[in-house]
């Protein structure tokens, strides 16, 4: 009989179980500002351009997630700037400037000419290696970001609508723009141990994208998209235990998983409501 409790006998496993829980919650919180915007694109680009970040600090010899929060900052900002500025579309500014950052890491790692960094552990994610120090860095920044999201939670709101009518209001848009890439750079950041550079995008955005199948209004979205987030982190770390599986990957496929379950939700409930309206 398999013993259903096992994963949490271990030390290891328990803080692994903890930062799946802050990073479902801060990226599917976060996820949501990011479906309403149409700025999917953006945590893909972002969680490349950190590489660039991880190999200086591997060069430079310090910590590689600092050097990754101040590259995807850095890069964050720079598409704030070019796509205000420069009036280029938001995808193609983001195009330019991950390819830019991520071609800069690679060309740095081509130039030694042997090194030892393990770079699987950042592309796919290590969160059964997550140290003390790493919890508690994670919980932080989440607390942070929290704090953030809650004091910007108005001007958030009425920009992911309408920064027309946001801006008419008193409400700086431009300002807001920019520290909302800040804060989902600090976001991707944080999540890069539980799933890494390669799949992060796909945390930030489904669990928000299906909350967005089973409601329009936006706090029920918020929290629909929080509850699948912590579901998808923690059972697809909870399931990859007995499945011998990459942690990150079944993480990614079950938060996949539920986004299909809710379009098929939404699909029923549109055939019903079909149905029902010669009734009426």
């Amino acid at each position: 009989m398999i013993d259903l409790l096992a994963p949490f006998q271990y030390e290891f496993m328990q803080r692994a179980f903890l930062a799946a829980l802050a990073v479902g919650l801060l990226c599917s919180t976060m996820g949501t500002y990011v479906v309403l915007r149409k700025l999917s694109f953006i945590g893909d680009g972002i969680a490349h351009a950190s590489f660039a970040g991880i190999v200086i600090a591997y060069l430079k010899n310090f910590d590689y997630y600092i050097g990754a929060a101040i590259v995807a900052v850095i890069t964050a900002l720079g598409i704030g700037f070019v796509h205000r500025r420069g009036r280029i579309s938001l995808d193609t500014t983001i195009g330019v400037l991950f390819t830019g950052a991520f071609a800069l890491g690679v060309f740095l790692m081509s130039r030694q000419r042997s090194y030892a960094i393990d770079l699987q552990s950042f592309l796919f994610g290590d969160i059964l290696g997550v140290s003390h120090g790493d919890l508690w860095l994670i919980l932080g920044l989440s607390v942070a970001i929290a704090i953030a999201t809650v004091v910007l939670f108005r001007g958030l709101l009425y920009t992911s609508f309408d920064p027309v009518v946001a801006e008419a209001s008193g409400i700086r848009s431009g300002v807001v723009e920019y520290v909302l890439l800040v804060m989902l750079a600090l976001t991707i950041i944080v999540s890069l141990q539980a799933v890494g550079i390669v799949l992060v995008a796909a945390l930030l955005v489904t669990p928000a994208a299906a909350a967005y199948q089973l409601t329009d209004r936006f706090a029920p979205m918020m929290w629909l998209a929080a509850a699948l987030g912590v579901i998808s982190t923690v059972g697809g770390l909870y399931l990859s235990y007995f499945a011998r599986s990459s942690s990150g990957a079944t993480i990614v496929l079950l938060a996949t998983m539920l986004f299909f379950v809710a379009l098929g939700i939404k699909y029923i409930r549109t055939r019903r409501s079909r149905v029902m309206k010669p009734m009426g």
